[in-house]
């Protein structure tokens, strides 16, 4: 992708994100996101097929980074290792959430926190299951690992949930050294 390609799609994804902050994902027109980016219909249509495809793109873009940089992965900047609360992944989510990169903040406390917080869940699945059950680090106790996995990010996304209705009092540490104490009996150390 070019520059000037990689410049529409982020003036896109700029009104959308500002869109979603206001208004009901549903409420939101596609000829809204093109007058708020100010592009064309053309131009919208040749970066994503519909809306849905939009919100897509804007949550790999989202959650990809924190994800990747979990994993350390190239596109990230920090590689981590399992474990302790002092270098889990979890208090590396938790700390990026907390510098609000691209306001996800303000969308996973918006009325479309629904929709942001599924597919957060969905690349959380990810991130679990290549820092955890590949490790062999997933107690199983006769369980399923699918269920396992599932569960851990359904929890971490609700713990994600209450931290931020209660405006983030607690401090990622804390909010880390909380999940994996619900944790341990399911991770292995």
């Amino acid at each position: 992708m070019d520059r000037r390609q990689k410049k529409t799609r982020e003036a896109i994804f700029a009104a959308f994100t500002s869109l979603l902050a206001e208004k009901s994902y549903h409420q939101i027109s596609v000829q809204e996101i093109i007058d708020a980016a100010d592009i064309g219909r053309t131009t919208f249509y040749a970066h994503f097929e519909t809306k849905d495809y939009l919100l897509k793109d804007l949550c790999e873009e989202l959650f990809g980074h924190i994800i990747d940089t979990a994993m350390g992965l190239p596109s990230g900047h920090y590689h981590c290792t399992c474990g302790s609360a002092e270098d889990s992944v979890f208090l590396h989510l938790l700390r990026h959430l907390q510098e609000n990169d691209r306001n996800i903040l303000e969308l996973l406390s918006s009325e479309n926190n629904e929709l942001f917080l599924s597919y957060f869940k969905s690349n959380l699945k990810k991130l679990i299951v290549s820092q955890y059950a590949e490790k062999g680090m997933l107690k199983e106790n006769g369980l399923p690992e699918d269920y396992l996995v599932n569960h851990i990010s359904a929890t971490f996304v609700e713990t994600v949930s209450w931290w931020l209705s209660r405006n983030r009092k607690e401090s990622p540490e804390e909010m880390t050294e909380y999940f994996l104490t619900l944790m341990h009996p399911i991770i292995g150390e």
